[in-house]
């Protein structure tokens, strides 16, 4: 049995550096937050080819002198507690005293640093947790870090790197959550030499979001403010109706700290449950301040993950403060008194007609067509004596359910259902269910059938995304194009729309191109990004293509059954609805109580 012995520092440190350094983003993530406990007005945050060959902060923050710099390269050692009950007061990011050495054990680690007061500064180069050397330099008052060549000393880490721009995007994220935290911090981004966003100081979050997100998501925007015993809640959320695909924009924060807080973001989306349909997600940017001992940010190593002393307690304070809010937003929108009405020509009554002419039908706008695409398939019989090889396959010409013969076609309810009369009683069929199943398959079994035809737009759709998605939106481009989206970038995370699938109506390019991005960052872990690029982009196209029209006539149904018989799972839609219900004679007979 091998002995068992102490590792060395170098190794411990590289094996802690796991937990501390997933991704150069997380790099990132330490250096900022020292560089904020540091009291830092400014910081400037600069990353080449996706954060693999140089990270750099600098801040204008307190700074250190020699000895401290030297002792901040060790394990374990903070200035931010002393004793075990400073956890129950904590107020900074950093407190382990892990990142430093963490990071110096991966990379080629250069700190510059200088004091206030302090007549020069110091640099310290550190090679693979190897202290290279320890010299003066000149600086202005603050700290400057540079890692160069991040796990070079452990290959194997840069093999789970992924692409220069994923792994950019994760850097730009982020940067824009403390820029939100700290509105009063002016913030710098650069990528290889190219400036990202440069945000100056700003006076209140709204104006940090309209900085960093786009004008027109801090529109979108309204304030919220509420307080209770121990609990502060402030910040923005989206106004009424306007969702996400995706929780990406469910941004929360615990004393200016970004977490991903399980209780936060179930009562944002309880909150909004009569506000936006089900599947929707809010936007939002919302910080709870609570007493440092309320809360524990010591149960994840990378300080992301929070728990509350009292979760039903803050549950329920934000879910009671959203609700307050936005029925404040439905008591300011609602209409004012009505005028009074426009005198109009009264109708007559039917018997007030002449004789023989038939009743005058109301205004009605008239109805969309069927589908906006109508793909050739084959014909089908108006009877079963017509031969079976003109149907498609499987597709009977009056498609049975079990036990059931023929379908014979009545009516429409309500413009949406189908009624059919069987042999073993009736079946209404949901027409949207249908359409969204038989478009699924098609879009999902031909990706060209999406974008074999394609429409120009005359004033293309300007798009500005978050930088993740804007990765994906460059890796899926090849894709999104073979479906008909032409998409041309336009700056840095801004595009313009100018074709879009023949199916789609332009006002609903926009929104349908964000769902599918958040459906590709959702996107499970298995199966090829082709493969889930495809699926996505035929669920979302299959729910907003259907244009199912006020009339029907039997022909036409026929079609509609035959095609529906005709796909691999007929009995639901792709969101797993039923697409028809059969009402037996004996469930009929027991409504009408007959014997």
């Amino acid at each position: 049995m091998p002995q068992i012995r102490i590792l060395p520092d170098r190794v411990a440190n590289q094996i802690a550096a796991g937990e501390v350094v997933e991704r150069p983003a997380a790099v990132i993530k330490e250096l900022v937050e020292n560089a904020l406990d540091a009291g830092a007005t400014r910081i400037d945050v600069e990353f080449w080819e996706g954060g693999r060959a140089l990270l750099r902060v600098e801040d204008n923050g307190h700074g250190m002198g020699r000895d401290d710099a030297l002792l901040a390269l060790e394990r374990h050692a903070t200035s931010k507690i002393a004793e075990a009950a400073d956890l129950d007061r904590l107020t900074s990011f950093g407190f382990r005293g892990e990142a430093l050495p963490s990071i110096a054990s991966v990379a080629r680690f250069t700190l510059q640093t200088r004091a206030a007061g302090a007549e020069s500064g110091t640099e310290v180069l550190v090679n693979g947790g190897k202290l290279v050397q320890v010299r003066e330099c000149g600086r202005p008052v603050g700290t400057s870090i540079a890692v160069e060549h991040l796990f070079h000393p452990v290959p194997a880490r840069r093999k789970f790197l992924k692409s220069d721009a994923a792994e950019a995007a994760h850097i730009v994220h982020a940067v824009r959550l403390y820029a939100l935290a700290f509105p009063h911090v002016a913030f710098s981004l650069t990528e290889d030499r190219r400036v990202i966003f440069r945000s100056p100081e700003c006076d209140n979050l709204a104006e940090r979001v309209a900085e960093i997100f786009g004008a027109a998501l801090a529109e979108a925007m309204t304030p919220l403010e509420a307080a209770e015993p121990g609990l502060r809640l402030r910040g923005l959320i989206g106004r009424p109706g306007l969702g996400r695909s995706s929780r990406h924009e469910m941004i929360t924060f615990v004393n200016t700290r970004p977490v991903d807080s399980r209780v936060l973001t179930t009562a944002l989306i309880e909150g909004y449950h009569a506000s936006l349909p089900k599947g929707r997600y809010p936007a939002a940017f919302l910080f709870l301040d609570c007493d440092p001992a309320a809360v524990d940010v010591n149960v994840h190593p990378t300080k992301r993950e929070v728990r509350f002393r009292s979760e039903a307690a803050v549950r329920s304070f934000v879910i009671r403060s959203i609700l307050g809010r936005l029925r404040e937003l439905g008591a300011a929108a609602a209409p004012l008194p009505a005028a009074a009405p426009i005198a109009t020509a009264p109708r007559l009554a039917e018997s007030a007609l002449p004789a023989g002419r038939p009743p005058i039908p109301p205004l009605a706008e008239a109805p969309a067509p069927p589908f906006p695409i109508a793909l050739p398939r084959p014909g089908v019989p108006d009877s079963p004596a017509r031969a079976a090889d003109d149907r498609p396959a499987g597709a009977p010409a009056k498609p049975a359910s079990p036990g059931a013969g023929p379908w014979r076609w009545l009516g429409l309810a309500h413009g949406v259902f189908a009624l059919f009369e069987t042999p073993a009683g009736l079946i209404l069929l949901d027409r949207r269910a249908v359409h969204e199943r038989i478009w699924y398959e098609r879009l999902q079994a031909d990706p060209g059938a999406g974008g074999a035809a394609s429409q120009r737009l005359l004033l293309p759709i300007p798009l500005e995304l978050d930088p993740i998605a804007s990765a994906l939106l460059v890796d899926r481009g090849d894709f999104l194009t073979a479906q008909g989206f032409a998409v041309v970038a336009f700056g840095r995370n801004f595009f313009r729309l100018e074709a879009v699938p023949a199916w789609m109506e332009p006002a609903d390019a926009e929104p349908f191109l964000r769902d599918l991005l958040g459906s590709f960052r959702e996107g499970r872990k298995d199966g090829s990004p082709l493969d889930l690029a495809r699926e996505g982009l035929a669920r979302l196209a299959a729910a907003r293509s259907v244009r199912a029209a006020a009339r029907a006539d039997v022909p036409e149904m026929d079609q509609l059954v035959a095609d529906l018989f005709a796909t691999r799972s007929p009995l639901t839609s792709p969101a797993g609805r039923p697409t028809y219900i059969e009402i037996t004679h004996s469930e009929l007979a027991r409504r009408f109580h007959k014997p």
